[in-house]
């Protein structure tokens, strides 16, 4: 199995280094590169092709933001985002930018590989806490926006369908779905794609997103 190649970029020393021990030590990750912004993330990874970003959202000279949508754009990789806990605004704008997912920078070891691995696999990956956060600052506002034609609109969704939104919304993998509804993985994943392709939504984290705010 070729080890996942990954790029850590945060204006941390200290993230920057402990993620990278973290990452060193196991042998299935490979870590071509740190950089204390946006701006050497992107050179280094034109230089090295990485497969997953650890990106932070606030940095000097390329912020995280301008930096995924350049890599995106630029087909450099996947991208993972690093925030805290206010940082829900920055969360959505880096997610309509085109990251992937999203991490709590106080992680476990174990967590922060399972959710590389996770990007790299092509499943959108949401931090509990955050999602909550997000759910309980935006709930009111997504029921009251789901009678608008900018808001998430159950009226346009089977019963299943909503099912399946629901448990993308609650940070349910494709197994963890197929599980809790009695269906195929292949299933779910039928309809995660026809959800997507309703929606004009690249990957499923933007559909978690707006599902509980309203807003794409």
């Amino acid at each position: 199995m070729d080890r996942i190649k990954v790029i850590i970029a945060d204006d941390s020393d200290f993230v920057r280094d402990g993620m990278k021990i973290i990452l060193d030590v196991d042998d299935e990750f490979e870590v071509l590169g740190t950089a204390s912004n946006g701006r050497e993330a992107v050179e280094t990874a034109e230089r090295t092709k990485p497969d997953v970003f650890l990106m932070d959202i606030q940095m000097p000279e390329m912020d995280g933001i301008e930096a995924t949508k350049y890599i995106v754009e630029h087909d450099l990789g996947k991208v993972l985002i690093l925030t805290t806990f206010d940082d829900d605004e920055l969360v959505k704008q880096a997610l309509k930018a085109g990251a992937k997912g999203y991490l709590i920078k106080n992680h476990t070891p174990e967590h922060l590989k399972q959710m590389i691995k996770s990007v790299y696999n092509g499943t959108g990956v949401m931090e509990g806490s955050i999602l909550e956060t997000l759910a309980g600052s935006t709930g009111s506002q997504r029921t009251q926006s789901s009678s608008t034609a900018g808001g998430f609109d159950p009226a346009g969704y089977s019963e299943r369908e909503l099912d399946i939104v629901k448990a993308v919304a609650e940070g349910l993998s494709n197994k963890e779905i197929a599980s809790k509804l009695y269906i195929s993985e292949g299933t779910v994943k039928n309809y995660i794609t026809n959800i997507l392709s309703k929606e004009n939504l690249s990957h499923r984290t933007a559909l978690a997103v707006y599902y509980l705010t309203g807003k794409k």
